[in-house]
């Protein structure tokens, strides 16, 4: 099958390397050619955390599109699409420390402990530190089973980049509202009927 050679591929890891350096380059380009419009920093900060969440969603589906479709070559792209979730989850939040704080800590920890929304964002940032940092095989085989522990808490960054997202927005609920539906879904597929569904055993039965 052309779709699973595709995905075991010495090529696949590169493409997915290059898709997921695709928005970073975007707004590199714009940045240099006036393309960010009248908030430019607003433009960046929006965009990089846009970014981080729809990355995590991508993360997150791995186990899911693995189960759904019986390829387990999707594993592959798994810490990849983690490590570039926490590398856009760094820019959104230097973007923010450097152009609203000019980089004064106290003010930047005054504003995340009296702005509930930017203490979520921080606190999901801060927890997809741990994972970066033990996502190679040398942290998987040390840990052992406290590694799959771990790595649990990306169902909690999720959640607080979701929230996050729809206490930032004033008016526009629909992006955020898209995010978590998605979310659901994929959190969803650990229980019950949705995780044992595959779309093999669905074609077999019809």
């Amino acid at each position: 099958m052309w779709f699973t050679a595709a995905l075991k591929s010495v090529y696949a890891k590169p493409v997915v390397h290059l898709l997921c350096l695709v928005p970073f380059s975007a707004l590199l380009w714009a940045a240099f050619n006036d393309g960010l419009g009248a908030n430019p920093v607003e433009k960046l900060t929006h965009e990089t955390g846009d970014w981080t969440l729809r990355l995590l969603l991508i993360t997150l589906s791995i186990s899911p599109l693995r189960q759904w479709t019986g390829q387990a070559a999707f594993v592959r792209f798994r810490r990849i699409l983690g490590l570039y979730t926490f590398f856009y989850g760094c820019c959104h939040f230097s973007i923010w420390f450097i152009a609203d704080h000019s980089l004064d800590l106290a003010a930047m920890i005054e504003d995340i402990v009296e702005r509930p929304y930017i203490t979520l964002g921080f606190s999901a940032l801060m927890l997809m530190l741990p994972l970066a940092i033990t996502s190679n095989q040398a942290m998987i085989r040390r840990l052992g089973k406290k590694w799959k522990t771990l790595h649990q808490l990306v169902y909690l960054i999720i959640s607080l980049g979701i929230l996050h997202f729809v206490w930032l927005v004033k008016a526009d609920y629909l992006e955020p509202t898209i995010y978590a539906i998605i979310a659901l879904i994929l959190l969803a597929h650990r229980v019950g009927p949705i995780k044992r569904f595959s779309v093999k055993s669905f074609l077999v039965a019809r």
